[in-house]
């Protein structure tokens, strides 16, 4: 069986090592890019199992990597970015990213999130779907087999929600799909949506709704680094 490698992209010498060491120690192959400079030709001649890629680079950016990779390759893309601010900013660009952690960040955060978006594309698609159940023209879920009682903006959510497990979706764009006549309602709306949502959600024996901190939420329902109970 081979080892999954990992590409991390990272002009930071010290935290480049430093992730490349706690892959390795999780039983993962690593190999660091200080640039982004021959990036896209090193995917596409030796395709990774995940990319590590930092936005602010020297030479090429992460959004123009990303972009890149995006036209020819599915490889999971981790974005690693500075701002919270910025992060918000990238989640509107609909980059095609698997995943975006914010500095600072743990290392093992990092690993965990990588397990977590290699076993969302290595688990079958019937298997993911089986616990989460949306019936769209009879506006019905069904969690294991359980009804749920929702409203029309929660079953929405879910099914935004669940229809990306593992991306962050910020709360604008939530807003944008609860609410057909987009009228304007405050991030507080869209929080109690999420919390009444969850509660229906555990009231059945799962919890895979997280928040990201200033950015929104995400479903993860079989990841590693989720909210399952």
């Amino acid at each position: 069986m081979n080892t999954p490698s990992i590409l991390i992209v990272e002009d930071e010498p010290k935290l480049a090592s430093v992730l490349r060491d706690y892959l390795l120690a999780a039983g993962y192959t690593a190999e660091i890019c200080a640039s982004g400079e021959g990036v896209v030709e090193r995917v596409r001649a030796h395709p990774p199992a995940a990319v590590l890629l930092d936005i602010n680079l020297p030479g090429i950016d992460g959004l123009s990597i990303c972009r890149e990779l995006r036209r020819f390759s599915e490889v999971p893309i981790l974005m690693l970015t500075a701002r919270v601010e910025e992060l918000d900013r990238l989640l509107g660009l609909e980059l095609g990213a698997d995943d975006y952690i914010c500095k600072p960040f743990s290392p093992r955060e990092v690993v965990a999130r990588v397990r977590a978006v290699l076993r969302r594309i290595n688990t079958p698609a019937k298997v993911r779907e089986a616990a989460v159940v949306l019936d769209e023209e009879r506006f019905e879920a069904r969690v294991h087999g359980i009804a749920l009682t929702l409203t029309p903006v929660e079953f929405r959510l879910l099914g935004k929600l669940c229809g990306q497990p593992g991306r962050v979706f910020s709360r604008a764009q939530l807003i944008g799909a609860l609410y057909a006549d987009h009228r304007v309602v405050s991030d507080r709306t869209v929080d109690s949506h999420v919390k009444n949502l969850r509660r229906k959600l555990v009231e059945v024996g799962i919890d895979p709704i997280s928040a990201v901190y200033g950015v929104g939420y995400r479903f993860e329902l079989d990841d590693d680094v989720g909210s399952e109970t």
